[in-house]
């Protein structure tokens, strides 16, 4: 029962984030900001509640092993996928100096 209610919640909130994600993309294209960051960044936010849902799918079914291992992957994913961002901030304080 708790899994049927928890998949429905993620549903509601997914609706919600569609609405997030087209604020951030008109805000996007009045700043010069690189869209490609922003992508990134929103599927790091995706990446981490997907993650965190999964996570508490497997602290409540009484598996913490698999729910560590779980956070853990999740938490490796997002950091490979921040390399790009941390190299582009690395790049423009380059250019400053």
């Amino acid at each position: 029962m708790s899994l049927i209610a928890g998949a429905l919640i993620l549903a509601l909130v997914f609706s919600k984030i569609s609405n997030i994600i087209a604020l951030i993309n008109s805000l996007t294209s009045k700043l010069s900001i690189n869209r490609e960051f922003i992508t990134l960044l929103i599927k790091m936010t995706g990446i981490a509640i997907l993650t965190e849902f999964a996570v508490s799918i497997c602290k409540d079914s009484g598996e913490a092993a698999i729910a560590s291992k779980l956070d853990m992957g999740g938490k490796v994913i997002m950091v490979s996928m921040s390399i790009p961002i941390i190299a582009g901030l690395l790049e423009t304080i380059l250019k400053l100096l």
